[in-house]
């Protein structure tokens, strides 16, 4: 929690000065005695006044002051707001690789239930894109808020050759549409790229990382597959294991995260950190009215309580 005007925080110097004013107080009552005749006959009628009833009403007159000088301090905190018009296009791996079934049903699949988790979890003023690549790349849905439309795109996935991972990144760039003049102007944008294996256009996979960076648009990549991850080419048993590494530096020249996961669960549970950071952001709020609020709680508990308790005011 922060504060938009700190300097009101010294108003709460004078509460042990209020605090040692009571205490003084009262000590000073209970130095002079009261002229009675029968002093004895009152002190065994009178009962002795507990402690906590004479220092309630004031410990929450005390609050209530210092809840009240909180709230003259205009406290903040960050919270996280959904980010009106920004942008994700989801880069898929369509390769033949991604046919494997080492993550069940297939890596495929499961990358296309995970986006379909994601789309579920982000606001809906969040626009988003889908496109594939294998030993191209293809738009199969322009960003939008429809996000249904996006669905049913998800759905046209199917394995091909090839792993164009550059391709995938330019033509999802391109249809973020941003220009060299609207990286300070423009709504957050960021894509995610899903692949597993090594891409055929590595250099130009990398050279777009860095074009993102530039214009403020960050790559997260998810790694998918085990190591031991196999698919049947031409009657033979070929490997085709994830390549994290690759993935990382994409990620790290673009300034976003990289990820790795080996089953669908794990990717679920990616998608929907990636759902939180890329449909919200963090934005300062001001609580003053919770302090003010509680302030005035307390002083009306405060006055009730001095009126129950000692038949005055505080």
């Amino acid at each position: 929690m922060s504060f938009a005007s700190p300097w009101a925080l010294m108003c709460l110097a004078a509460l042990p000065l209020i605090v040692f004013a009571h205490v003084d107080a009262h000590r000073r009552r209970r130095r002079y005695p009261v002229r009675f005749t029968a002093l004895s006959t009152l002190a065994a009628v009178a009962s002795e006044e507990s402690r906590w009833r004479r220092h309630l009403p004031f410990g929450l007159l005390t609050l209530a002051l210092a809840a009240l000088a909180l709230s003259l301090a205009r406290p903040e905190r960050i919270v996280e707001v959904p980010v009106e018009r920004a942008t994700v296009v989801l880069v898929t791996d369509v390769s033949r690789s991604m046919s494997a079934t080492d993550v069940s049903p297939t890596r495929l699949e499961a990358a296309r239930r995970a986006a379909l988790c994601f789309l579920d979890k982000v606001p809906d003023e969040l626009r988003v894109g889908l496109v594939s690549f294998s030993d191209g790349a293809q738009t199969l849905r322009a960003p939008t808020t429809d996000h249904r439309a996006v669905k049913l795109a998800l759905d046209t996935l199917q394995p091909q050759f090839g792993t164009a991972t550059g391709a995938g990144l330019q033509t999802a760039l391109a249809d973020l549409k941003i220009g060299a003049d609207e990286t300070t102007k423009r709504p957050p944008a960021a894509i995610v790229l899903l692949s597993d294996g090594a891409a055929t256009d590595r250099t130009a996979a990398y050279d777009v990382a860095a074009q993102a960076r530039r214009l403020r648009v960050p790559i997260f990549t998810v790694a998918l597959g085990t190591d031991e991850g196999t698919i049947t080419l031409n009657g033979q048993i070929t490997p085709v294991p994830p390549d994290p590494d690759a993935l990382k530096r994409i990620a790290a020249l673009s300034g976003g995260d990289a990820f790795r996961a080996e089953d669908s669960d794990e990717l679920t549970g990616v998608y929907d950190k990636l759902g939180s950071q890329l449909g919200t952001q963090p934005e300062q709020r001001e609580i003053t009215v919770v302090f003010a609020g509680a302030a005035l709680l307390l002083l009306a508990a405060a006055m009730l309580a001095s009126l129950r308790l000692n038949g005055r005011l505080p």
